[in-house]
């Protein structure tokens, strides 16, 4: 999907923001700097974010590059549940390599304290339209279970995920995320399934 020029700026000061993050800390890393790394203006970073905390919550936009990338690259050829448990790798794979977990335990802070938008619920996010393009796929192959909508799937995936990323976030990243997702995912997935 080719994304639009105002597009391009959000995403490039958001992935910009959070390289910074990773590298020198939230603390440490000025609007300046995000600007500079970003190669736009304060006046853009203004028009999409009010100030850095409000970066905290656009991480969900992170997620969804990724997915977006691994959208494109996605093998047909794989199963259902095989591409979710791809999908969930690379993930947490990039979370554990370049988001920190300070900076994800900010975001489900800011998330359950918010009264404006949840990123991470959005139902438009990329995230959510290939959880259900991937689940209708398994519906129709008769894979999951009948008494499941394409609804419950998806939200309970998604439910999953949250899940491990926040009890990630509780024991201050005391586990790999990524293997702990792997030895479980295909255990909840079978719930899933007939």
């Amino acid at each position: 999907m080719k994304k639009s020029s105002k597009n391009q700026t959000k995403s490039r000061i958001v992935s910009a923001a959070w390289r910074l993050f990773y590298q020198y800390g939230y603390d440490n890393t000025t609007i300046d700097d995000i600007v500079e790394a970003s190669n736009t203006s304060k006046g853009s970073f203004y028009h999409y974010f009010e100030s850095k905390d409000a970066l905290l919550g656009s991480l969900s936009y992170l997620f969804d590059e990724k997915y977006d990338e691994l959208a494109e690259t996605l093998d047909p050829g794989l199963s259902p549940l095989e591409k979710l448990i791809y999908m969930n790798r690379e993930l947490f794979l990039m979370i554990e390599n370049t988001v920190s977990v300070t900076l994800l335990g900010q975001l489900f802070a800011r998330q359950l304290l918010t009264k404006g938008e949840r990123h991470l619920l959005e139902p438009d996010r990329t995230y959510y339209k290939l959880l259900r393009q991937i689940t209708i796929e398994g519906q129709q192959q008769g894979l999951f279970r009948d008494d499941l909508s394409i609804n419950d799937i998806t939200r309970a995936y998604a439910m999953f995920e949250r899940g491990m990323m926040y009890d990630w976030c509780l024991s201050n990243g005391s586990y790999s995320l990524l293997q702990y997702s792997q030895q479980m995912l295909p255990l909840f997935l079978a719930s899933l399934c007939k």
